[in-house]
């Protein structure tokens, strides 16, 4: 951590403090006599969890008047998180966001089609304020209405389309199965808010036809937009002159060594209506050390490879929904879509493991269950109650896609 960078944190810990939350969080804690990064490593940590205490307002730290917008978390896991916007801060927010779509060389010729919900939530209209301040035509749809979307991409002739994965998915199978892919212009595809594994990856830039760029974000600290993939694809540069980062084992709270994989934590250094300090993001990542071919001196981390909060434990077999993509991966004949469904019958846990596939024959589709049966028993230590479906049967979503149900609680 440089001189700057600390002042630079030491500055926005000051200004948090003009909040309620902070002045509870770091109850007993001279921020003043934060004059080292050691120092600013025994500050506490903040997550989501912590943060819904802070409802409705306690996070704004300027006043109401000052105040020109808020997002918030969807609340479908509990009370919502509210964050308020200054000026400045969707200013800045938008400024992050373009220099994304130039990351991908994205320019002000591009038409860009963006399929993200608007509203509380920070998707579409971050990636609206990007786009209008990078000079580009806008197509501001927002999710739903398939008939629609691919009507406004054919005759608008959108060259960029911004979705999650599982919408953009949604829309590869949709235009593939219309037989209209000739008439679709798309050549970049900015896809956030979920992770996805390679097989999909695939899958949607070979349908669609286009290079894929991974954006990322969260609620919390402005929304999607605060680090990009460049055309090189090597993970994704962090925008560094608004946040500072942590890369921590999720168990100790120490940092991890470079290039190791940890949880992702933030600092905001230029946000005012609601700083964050510390924030425990749960996405799992890594540094990536060295310079990018692209030029870009941002540092990067990588592609993000799950949560350390969204493992399950199953039979004293851990889980963990990137690694059952990475299994399910290397299996010829398993397309990328599945779904795992855990259950408590008879005193026993039950793992059912839904997966689509091409093969149609019935005799070859069992013998694959059981391909992919012994591959799960060898790889994640458990067997699962294997059932293959084909393309296109288990649901798509316009926005983050449920992997793992737990019916067991």
């Amino acid at each position: 951590m440089t001189t700057e960078v600390l002042n630079r944190i030491k500055k926005s810990i000051s200004h948090a403090m003009n909040s309620e939350f902070y002045k509870g969080h770091f109850k007993g804690i001279d921020v003043s006599s934060i004059n080292s990064q050691e120092d600013f490593e025994k500050l506490p940590f903040s997550d989501k969890g912590v943060l819904r205490n802070a409802y409705p307002l306690g996070l704004q730290a300027v006043p109401d008047e000052k105040i020109v917008r808020i997002h918030s978390s969807s609340g479908t896991t509990g009370t919502p998180v509210i964050i308020p916007y200054t000026q400045k801060d969707v200013d800045d927010w938008a400024t992050m966001f373009k220099r994304c779509y130039e990351t991908a060389g994205i320019t002000n010729t591009d038409r860009i089609h963006i399929t993200p919900g608007y509203g509380l939530w920070t998707a579409g209209i971050g990636f609206q304020l990007g786009a209008e301040k990078l000079g580009a035509m806008t197509i501001p749809m927002g999710p739903g209405n398939t008939d629609k979307q691919l009507k406004m991409m054919e005759d608008l002739k959108s060259s960029v389309i911004c979705a999650t994965s599982s919408y953009a998915l949604l829309l590869a199978e949709e235009i593939e199965k219309r037989g209209i892919k000739d008439k679709i212009v798309l050549k970049k595809a900015v896809i956030g808010s979920e992770r996805w594994g390679e097989k999909m990856r695939k899958r949607i830039a070979n349908e669609l036809g286009v290079q894929l760029f991974d954006i990322y974000g969260l609620t919390e600290i402005y929304g999607p937009g605060i680090g990009m993939s460049c055309p090189y694809e090597h993970g994704m540069h962090m925008w560094t002159d608004y946040i500072y980062y942590e890369i921590i084992d999720p168990k100790t709270g120490e940092h991890v060594k470079k290039g190791e994989v940890g949880e992702l934590v933030i600092t905001t250094l230029e946000k005012e209506g609601a700083p964050l300090i510390r924030y425990r993001t749960h996405d799992l990542t890594r540094e990536i050390e060295g310079e990018c071919e692209c030029g870009l001196k941002y540092p990067r981390i990588d592609t993000i490879i799950g949560r350390s909060d969204d493992m399950v434990k199953v039979k004293g077999a851990i889980v963990f929904p990137a690694r059952v993509e990475e299994v399910l991966s290397k299996i010829e004949g398993v397309s990328s879509e599945y779904q795992i469904i855990i259950d408590h019958l008879n005193g026993k846990d039950i793992l059912s493991l839904f997966f689509e596939t091409p093969v149609n024959d019935e005799k070859e589709r069992k013998e694959l269950a059981k391909r992919v049966e012994k591959v799960f028993k060898e790889q994640i230590n458990i067997i699962p109650v294997t059932k293959p479906v084909s393309i296109g049967e288990l649901p798509r979503s316009e926005k983050k896609s449920t992997r793992i149900f737990d019916n067991r609680y």
